[in-house]
Parts: C-alpha cells; sequence; structure tokens
C-alpha cells in the first residue's frame, strides 16, 4: 500500500528518537565503548532512523539520541555524521548514570559524565542538548521531609549551573540544554513538571536566560500526581518564562503506539502550542519487550504490553509521525497555532 505524500505545514518540527530499536541493541555502547551495528556495519540507530524516513510520508526534521558517557568519540562523531547525511538534525539526550546528581558527594563524577556528551555536542555544531541528568535511573531514594527535597533542588541547581560555565557553553554552538523529569519509580524526587519547577526556575535565576527549558514528555505527565489541567496551567507558566522545550509524544504507561495514551498526547500537545512558543514535537516509543527496561515492567506491568498490533516497530513511529503531523496541521487550520 502506498501512502500519499502528507506536509508539516507548521514551522514546528517533527522528530524522532531512537528508543523503539531497543536500548541494548541500538543505544547503549559495549564494554569497549562502541555502539551497537547490525550485520552490514551500520549503526543500528542510523539504520533504523533511515528506514523510518523511507517509510514515512512526512519529512522528518530531527533526532534526539540518547548520550552515554562510555561511548567512544569516534562512534559518537560517526553516528552524528550519518544522520545528518539523511537530512536529519542531530540532538544528545544525555544520560547519567553509577551517580546521583542530588547528592553532593557525586557532583564532580556527574559533571564529568555530562562533560562528556557536551564536548560531543560543541564539538559536533550540535544546537539542542536534553538529559535526564535530575537523578539516576531507578535507583535514588525519596527525600524524607521538605528540608532534604529543597538541598536536593539546590544541589542540581549547582551541578548544571556549573557544567555550563566549566563547558563554556554560553559561548558555544549549543542554544538550549532541555532537562527531563520521568515518572514516579523511574526517579524518586523529581517526578513531575511541579517538582521540576524550583530547579527551572533556579537556573534562570542563576543563568540570568532561560538556556535551561524543560523537555514536555506527555507520559510522564499522565503518569506524574498531576491532573491534566495542573499540567496544561504548568506548560503555560514555562512557556511564559521562555522554559519551554521540546514536546514528547509518548503514551503513557505502554510507552507503546500513541493510540493507547487515552488523550494525554493531543491535549497537552495543543497546551503547548497554543503558547506559541513550541517549537518541536518528537515521536517517541518504547518496544514492549526490551530487556533493558525489565525493571520498568517490574514497576509497571502495564508497561510491557504489546500494543504494536501486528505492526513493526519501524511501522508504529511512522504512524505515530502521521497521527503528530495531522494534529499540527489541524492545529493550525483551527487557529491554535
Amino acid at each position: 500500500m502506498t501512502v500519499a505524500p502528507l506536509t508539516n505545514k507548521t514551522d514546528i518540527k517533527l522528530g524522532i528518537l531512537g528508543t523503539h530499536l531497543g536500548f541494548l541493541n541500538a543505544l547503549v555502547p559495549d564494554d569497549s565503548g562502541r555502539l551497537p551495528r547490525d550485520a552490514s556495519g551500520e549503526l543500528v540507530v542510523f539504520a533504523g532512523a533511515r528506514d523510518i524516513i523511507e517509510l514515512s510520508p512526512v519529512k522528518i526534521d530531527a533526532i534526539q539520541i540518547s548520550a552515554f558517557g562510555t561511548t567512544i568519540p569516534e562512534d559518537t562523531d560517526e553516528l552524528i555524521a550519518k544522520l545528518r547525511s539523511i537530512g536529519l538534525d542531530p540532538q544528545l539526550v544525555m544520560m547519567v548514570g553509577g551517580v546521583n546528581p542530588y547528592d553532593p558527594a557525586d557532583e564532580d563524577a556527574a559533571l564529568a559524565q555530562l562533560q562528556v556528551n557536551i564536548s560531543a555536542a560543541i564539538r559536533n555544531n550540535i544546537t539542542q542538548v536534553n538529559s535526564t541528568s535530575l537523578e539516576e535511573w531507578m535507583s535514588g531514594s525519596g527525600p524524607k521531609d521538605d528540608e532534604e527535597f529543597q538541598a536536593r533542588v539546590a544541589q542540581n541547581i549547582k551541578l548544571h549551573a556549573r557544567a555550563y560555565r566549566e563547558s563554556g557553553l554560553a559561548d558555544s554552538c549549543v542554544e538550549n540544554w532541555n532537562i527531563e523529569f520521568l515518572r514516579p519509580g523511574e526517579f524518586a524526587n523529581f517526578t513531575s513538571l511541579a517538582k521540576l519547577m524550583p530547579i527551572m526556575e533556579g537556573l534562570l535565576a542563576e543563568i540570568g536566560s532561560p538556556f535551561f527549558r524543560t523537555l514536555v514528555d506527555a507520559a510522564h505527565c499522565s503518569d506524574s500526581d498531576l491532573d491534566l489541567s495542573q499540567n496544561k496551567t504548568l506548560i503555560a507558566q514555562l512557556a511564559a518564562a521562555g522554559m519551554l522545550g521540546p514536546f514528547h509524544c509518548s503514551a503513557p504507561t505502554t510507552r507503546g503506539c500513541l493510540s493507547s495514551d487515552d488523550g494525554w498526547i493531543p491535549a497537552l500537545l495543543a497546551a503547548a502550542a497554543k503558547t506559541r512558543k513550541l517549537e518541536s514535537a518528537f515521536v517517541e516509543v518504547f518496544t514492549h519487550d526490551d530487556p533493558a527496561l525489565q525493571p520498568l515492567r517490574d514497576l509497571e506491568p502495564g508497561h510491557g504490553i504489546d500494543t504494536t498490533d501486528g505492526r513493526s516497530y519501524t511501522q508504529v513511529m511512522v504512524d505515530g509521525l502521521i497521527d503528530t503531523a495531522r494534529r499540527l496541521n489541524n492545529l493550525k487550520s483551527r487557529g491554535i497555532l
């Protein structure tokens, strides 16, 4: 079946992530720091992105790449160059592991991991970096009281401001650093837009400009303790302060096909679009049986549900791009964009 061409009629960039390819199969470097390659020797993330481009009826503008500090520079640089060769604007999603950024004792180690990927971004003339660098994935503990929570906020502000200054980001090609919170269980402290807000406001005051912005993920918003109305209000506040970053079209709980989102993606996408400050929207899908995500399935059994309905994950991604492009176009037709 041939799918008719589809034009994104808005100025919002449409993007993808490589998570549908599997963390161990595509994103995580081996013990030698080398990224996974397929049987033909191509980097798996590059080959997977190329497959989506070939199948998608709508143009894809950008890709966010999970970036680990142990990846050898040669592979990082090769991946970025190859993605650019097929028309994609690469962004990094900086991951932190083995340290907790809110712990003062881990400050230097966390900084070192961030600086590896910041250096890669600057070396490759990347304009947008993203991170889940507020705490270690599924390894932190919740604060015992508000005083401890505020101390963890302050430590994150200190760490990220230090990374900004010591890496020379103010005078670099990097225009923004977009920070993402995760759902309860994945994170123990910063699990909603409301809990992230003090860090963002602190960084805005510390840096003096909205260099740091918030990456809004529909799945994490839904899985937080805030309702839809509260999330919409905070999105508007972030936009008014110049701190609204990319939007992730990702389904709550299942993290699979966007049709399993129960309305959160279109509602929050419309809320972000209404601010007129939204610049990009990325389709993000996880494989339901990714071995690396077994802890998440143990935490939330709904995460392991197969939502493909017989399709490949490449097709699930393409369907998500079509859905998102049509939503953006209709938001424009309705005068919201």
